[in-house]
Order: structure tokens, then sequence, then C-alpha cells
């Protein structure tokens, strides 16, 4: 499928250094709440069953509790009441909002 440009589009300009990553803006930041884990996962090693949770993929932010890892982002799923941010590490779950107090784990 072809898609029609505007004359007043120019191509990507090319940077000397693709490798870099421009920097994060102020709105670009997410602002962190930590969460209890009974709040938003259903039945946490009570009855040791293991708990089946899927994480899809690291996020940038590190764990603001630990400082040791990347993040990893849990969607909802049949045990998860509410998507949130993980860290493996200190088992510690957090909600994600922009400064303007958007929800940044939201569709």
């Amino acid at each position: 499928m072809t898609l029609p440009v505007p004359e007043t589009m120019s191509p990507p300009q090319q940077h000397p250094e693709p490798s870099r990553r421009r920097h994060a803006e102020p709105e670009d930041c997410l602002v962190l709440s930590e969460l209890n884990p009974r709040m938003v996962v259903d039945h946490l090693d009570d009855d040791g069953q293991p708990l089946n949770v899927l994480t899809f993929g690291s996020v940038r932010e590190i764990c603001p509790k630990c400082q040791s890892g990347h993040l990893k982002l849990v969607l909802r799923q049949s045990s998860v009441r509410v998507a949130h941010l993980f860290c493996a590490d200190c088992a510690s779950c957090f909600d994600a909002h922009y400064p303007n107090g958007a929800s940044a784990l939201t569709i």
C-alpha cells in the first residue's frame, strides 16, 4: 500500500552518530509509586503453589527501591488485577504515571 506524502514533509535527517539516544525530556520521565503486591496479584505463594505471572519485557526505569535492575512490565492476566512494573530483584510492584498525572500503563 502506498500512502501520499505531503510536499511539506522532508525525509528524516541523518545524524552523524545514529547510536546516540536523545535525552529524556521531563514529560517523558515516569513517576513511580510503590504498590502493595497483594493488591495487584491474586494468590501470592500462600498455598505453596508457584505463581505463574508473565512479564512483557524490561523498561528503561530502574527500581527506585533496590536500585539494582530494570523494572519489568506486567500486564493484566488471570492472576494479575492491575498492570504494573515489577522488580524481580526485590519483588516490589510499582504504578507508573507521567508528571501530568496520566497513567503510563493504560492503553
